[in-house]
């Protein structure tokens, strides 16, 4: 009796970590058939849970194709990256894997990858990848590239005034028309890097006291405010929201004042998944098959023959690997700033 109440207890606790190491093999396979493995045990599972900081359109057309490709459900959970990355680290110290995949921005996935929570996986598509999109350890992979870019109305702003380098802007034409968003630390310290530290702030802290800055929250709400000409000029916003704005007609153009300051987006997979081939399965697809349906809508792709020529603009990546203190110092600088308004 003893050594058969010995035997059950030792197949519980090894028994997670048998499934672990499985999963971490099923991760790591590189035969040419685990495609079609994957898509028929996804379909047994039948679902698989998203946290993601897509915007919700884009998540409806994503989770739509791959539910029409493969028969497998998307139950998404939406919220900012920072809210995802609290969410998952909360999960994990409460004993709880409830989230399959991962969709957020690189310095969150960084974050997650940190506190052990996603699983390196191999896949036929990261050669593909632009150089120094994909992390070395590939806890994760790049889904779409955000950039920011500077953009206005063209009603508001003659194209032959944009400013050429940032000192542009402390000119008294700019007062009252410049706009950002409320959380951009992470461009503004990637801009300051390149300008040197003390110089850069020194720099925007004149033009924001001269010229003051409308501070909007959230990058579709500031691109809809240069859409309105409330904002005539966005200092940083995504390029794909006005480039999509512009086709539909709206009187806005964006383009960028060097470096071109970039950030990944990508996705990740659970360590311990619920449904571990679904996951694996989406992380395949969100990185491969499903870029074309990003670049109509307007996103730039970390495949290299997708990729966009960026207008011949140089890019500076932000860098994803910055520790939480790193971070912190970025966002109290830019919150500085912006407090600083008039």
């Amino acid at each position: 009796m003893i050594h058969r109440l010995i035997s059950a207890f030792l197949l519980a606790v090894t028994a997670p970590l048998a499934s672990a190491q499985s999963f971490a093999d099923l991760a790591s396979d590189e035969s040419p058939s685990r495609h079609q493995r994957l898509v028929e045990a996804a379909r047994k599972e039948g679902s698989l849970t998203l946290y993601t900081s897509n915007a919700a359109p884009t998540l409806q057309v994503l989770s739509a194709d791959f539910e029409k490709r493969y028969g497998v459900r998307v139950n998404a959970w939406r919220a900012s990256s920072v809210k995802v990355l609290q969410r998952a680290a909360a999960e994990k110290r409460a004993n709880r894997w409830d989230f399959d995949a991962v969709s957020v921005s690189s310095p969150e996935l960084e974050a997650l990858y940190r506190e052990k929570l996603l699983q390196e996986t191999h896949s036929g598509w990261h050669p593909e990848m632009l150089e120094g999109t994909l992390p070395a350890h590939r806890g994760w992979a790049p889904q779409f590239i955000n950039v920011f870019v500077q953009a206005y109305n063209t009603k508001a702003v003659d194209k032959q005034e944009l400013p050429k380098r940032w000192a542009d802007l402390l000119d008294p034409r700019w007062r009252g028309k410049l706009g950002v968003e409320a959380k951009a630390g992470e461009w503004y310290c990637s801009v300051l890097k390149n300008l040197g530290e003390e110089k850069g702030k020194e720099l925007f802290r004149q033009i924001v006291a001269r010229n003051g800055l409308s501070v909007r929250s959230g990058n579709s709400v500031l691109a809809n405010m240069v859409v309105s000409g409330e904002v005539p000029f966005a200092v940083a916003v995504y390029s794909h929201m006005i480039e999509e704005a512009k086709q539909q007609g709206a009187p806005v153009d964006w383009f960028s004042i060097d470096p071109m300051i970039a950030r990944s987006n990508g996705i990740g997979v659970s360590r311990r998944p619920p449904h571990p081939n679904a996951a694996l399965l989406f992380y395949e697809y969100a990185i491969g098959d499903a870029q074309p349906l990003m670049l109509k809508m307007n996103y730039l792709s970390p495949v290299r023959k997708l990729a966009s020529a960026l207008r011949g603009a140089k890019v500076l990546f932000v860098d994803p690997a910055a520790n939480s203190a790193e971070v912190e110092r970025c966002d109290n600088a830019y919150d500085a700033l912006i407090k600083a308004r008039k």
